[in-house]
């Protein structure tokens, strides 16, 4: 979803004249979203500022709606370039496309982009993948060479001069307009400097709010490398946790099963009322609430409360993890199906280089700690304080305990 820094487009446009830049609103992917999405919003915006770039050069981008396969065979193009998807549905498809492709004598050339190391490239000495954090990062930055991570800009002359071609409105894809407003990414060089003293308090302006931006490739990791290496490790090493989960997601497709296996053992409660106040906000725990609040309201959820809340949903309340993943898949912006089924894993004990299972967030220390003033809680719970706030649904030190009793039953059996 950009110019500068896109592999494929890059790649292209060396080796090819006439390049049409096309882009494909999946309708197996959108059919199964809500109607007032606000990626697709998103993605729509983008679009249309990317179509007034390209018609700066003289050309224009081609926005089609459908099935990828079908759209791609019915245009007949001499060869198509894009960028690895490691999503289990987005490898299907391409290779589904390449396969065809084959048959007609249709190159279909696809790049790493979105990530600094792919796949195997960050393995253990005997060829297997890492399932540890920790191990992985330090042969991430022990083979991270600067001088080789190139910043490509393409050679805009080799677009195909067209006149500009029809954009089709948002409601012609079925989809509606909503609050979401399209801006170009801006990297916060002072945030970035005091990420590691503030990226914990969710109240202040201490993450980069970029996460959007590396989603759908409004920027391009290569451009946020270059400013993470001059502020220090914190904030490299929320990249590198990126590039950690889209290697794990690769080698193990399987999300809707728990990594550790004997995870899938736990007996949850799942009980639906609980989980749908915990998805309204309204659970009687201040944090956990005005973070569900955030994430209903905006779209994005800070990362440290996004760690409490699900804590709270898997520990406390016994929901299994999937239905908080599921929820987090169709309410953030951000949504990365690699990095939030990592992180929803690792928060329930049953992921790679997860929490132990006796870890529980205490919500109140959390808060004490990180919103010490409860400045993030009272700008999203407006009632807090007061007799319309509701009570806490369970008692804390409960929870805590049949959350221990029902996970050691379950791993120990």
């Amino acid at each position: 979803m950009r110019i500068v820094d896109n592999v494929g487009l890059s790649r292209a446009l060396q080796e090819n004249n006439n390049v049409l830049p096309l882009f494909i609103f999946d309708s197996v992917i959108l059919n199964e979203l809500e109607k007032h999405d606000r990626r697709v919003d998103f993605i729509h915006q983008t679009l249309l500022h990317l179509k007034h770039s390209f018609e700066k050069q003289g050309s224009s981008i081609l926005i089609l709606y459908g099935d990828p396969v079908e759209i791609l065979t019915s245009l007949h193009p001499k060869a198509v370039y894009t960028n690895h998807d490691y999503e289990p549905y987005g490898r299907q498809r391409d290779e589904t496309i390449k396969e065809t492709f084959a048959r007609a004598n249709i190159p279909f050339v696809s790049f790493k982009d979105q990530v600094i190391f792919e796949k195997d490239e960050i393995i253990k000495d005997d060829g297997s993948p890492y399932t540890m954090y920790t191990p992985y990062s330090k042969k991430w930055k022990t083979n991270l060479d600067i001088s080789k991570i190139k910043i490509q800009k393409p050679n805009l002359s080799n677009l195909l001069r067209t006149p500009p071609l029809i954009f089709p409105t948002i409601s012609e894809i079925g989809f509606e307009k909503t609050d979401i407003k399209f801006s170009l990414p801006k990297i916060d060089r002072n945030v970035l400097s005091n990420y590691s003293r503030n990226r914990d308090y969710p109240a202040q302006h201490g993450t980069s709010r970029l996460s959007v931006h590396l989603r759908f490739g409004t920027i391009g990791i290569r451009t946020l490398l270059g400013e993470a290496l001059k502020h220090g490790d914190k904030f490299l090493n929320e990249l590198i946790w990126r590039d950690f989960y889209q290697m794990i997601l690769y080698h193990f497709p399987a999300t809707h099963k728990s990594f550790k296996p004997k995870y899938d053992r736990i007996e949850w409660r799942n009980n639906i009322l609980e989980f749908n106040l915990w998805c309204k906000g309204k659970t009687g725990y201040p944090i956990v609430d005005a973070g569900m609040r955030e994430l209903n309201s905006t779209g994005f959820m800070h990362n440290r409360v996004r760690m409490i809340t699900a804590s709270f949903l898997t520990k406390h309340l016994l929901i299994d993890w999937r239905w908080g993943e599921s929820y987090f898949a169709q309410k953030l912006l951000d949504f990365d199906l690699a990095s939030n089924n990592g992180g929803w894993q690792w928060a329930s004990g049953s992921g790679v280089d997860a929490a132990p299972y006796f870890r529980i967030f205490n919500p109140y220390l959390q808060t004490k700690k990180f919103d010490p003033e409860n400045n993030y809680v009272k700008k999203w719970i407006p009632e807090f304080g007061s007799q319309d706030y509701p009570k806490p649904i369970v008692d804390h030190e409960m929870a805590r305990r049949r959350a221990l009793d029902v996970y050691k039953r379950a791993l120990t059996e």
